[in-house]
């Protein structure tokens, strides 16, 4: 099953919609989170009919736009660790973000007006399905609602200002997140084995495979979980691999007019636009 949010018309806000060939059926729902918070039986409600609209010309919002959580890997992938110049980490890096930071699968990525520093991490996206707390790595896949594409767009030089990563990661309009939810069914174990990739301007710039993940899903829900409890919606950015602009010698940065598309296979992709943000 594949989920989206869809911006609706005339202003009437945003649905839960599911994918169906080349339409979306809308369902009784504001977006995507409020379908999995619905209950435990969410997938059931989710099969349900509803008007219909074609995929091709919907307006995507981010598959979650309001989560609980948003909480991010650092350090996920060996070759970023490499290009980072970073130590192999023990324990999975995290920080967080916030929902003001989240553009849907097709919208613009906003450069911030204080920095030319703008880098791409593609990332595979968990999102949460099922209440989490204290869950071990052995049963932690049970509590995926599904997977998703997300770009950690990176304001680099407002990351490295201190040793906290947060106010480079969670710039407004700078998170793009979709195209769908795609339940676990569809998917190897773990979404494990998928190609990611993403490219700038036609040109791939990342290339890597979700077996390459230091921590995997299973065992970075189980640490989250110790830490605090997962919500249904809650996402999870699960690390970038190796290739982020920041690596590079010289950097390479993004530029405004610039076509960012970010994708996982079996999943979906992002295409976003660069755009300077309008002080």
């Amino acid at each position: 099953m594949r989920l989206s949010t869809v911006r609706l018309q005339d202003g009437r806000g945003t649905a839960a919609a599911r994918e169906e060939g080349e339409e979306l059926v809308l369902l009784p729902y504001s977006d995507v989170g409020e379908l999995l918070s619905s209950g435990d039986d969410w997938p059931e409600l989710a099969a349900a009919d509803g008007d219909r609209l074609p995929l091709a010309s919907a307006s995507l919002a981010p598959v979650v736009p309001r989560p609980n959580k948003i909480v991010c890997l650092g350090l996920n992938y060996a070759t970023h660790i490499k290009e980072m110049g970073r130590p192999t980490p023990a324990y999975p890096t995290l920080f967080a973000k916030y929902d003001g930071s989240l553009v849907g699968a097709h919208d613009d990525v906003v450069m911030p007006v204080v920095s030319d520093d703008l880098d791409w991490e593609a990332e595979l996206g968990v999102v949460i399905g099922y209440r989490a707390r204290h869950v071990s790595a052995e049963k932690a896949l049970a509590y995926v609602g599904g997977y998703t594409v997300v770009n950690d767009v990176t304001v680099r030089d407002w990351q490295h200002r201190t040793r906290e990563f947060l106010s480079g990661k969670t710039f407004e309009a700078t998170t793009p997140v979709g195209p769908s939810l795609v339940t676990p069914d569809e998917l190897p174990r773990g979404a494990a084995g998928l190609t990611i990739s993403c490219s700038v301007d036609g040109h791939t710039v990342q290339k890597s495979n979700t077996a390459d993940l230091l921590f995997d899903v299973a065992s970075i829900i189980a640490y989250i979980s110790t830490i605090i409890t997962l919500l249904p919606g809650d996402l999870i950015a699960t690390g970038t691999p190796g290739g982020v602009g920041a690596g590079r010698d010289p950097k390479v940065f993004l530029r405004p007019g610039q076509e960012l598309v970010t994708t996982v296979e079996g999943i979906g992709g992002l295409r976003n636009t660069v755009v300077r943000e309008q002080s």
